[in-house]
């Protein structure tokens, strides 16, 4: 598996995993919790996307 794929895959995973931490800081009213949710959505959002720049100069 290449580097752009593999970045794409860990973006996307961070980026569900960002948003159940959202729901559930949400749910329990947890401002922390929601804080980290969103921080690490927007970090796997960042990944992935830079997965999807490296595969346009792979070619």
């Amino acid at each position: 598996m290449n580097s752009s794929t593999k970045n794409e895959i860990e973006g996307k995973f961070h980026e569900v995993k960002g948003k159940v931490k959202e729901k559930v800081g949400e749910l329990t009213d947890n401002p922390k919790l929601k804080g980290e949710g969103q921080g690490e959505k927007v970090a796997g959002k960042i990944q992935k996307k830079a997965g999807q720049i490296q595969k346009v100069f792979e070619k």
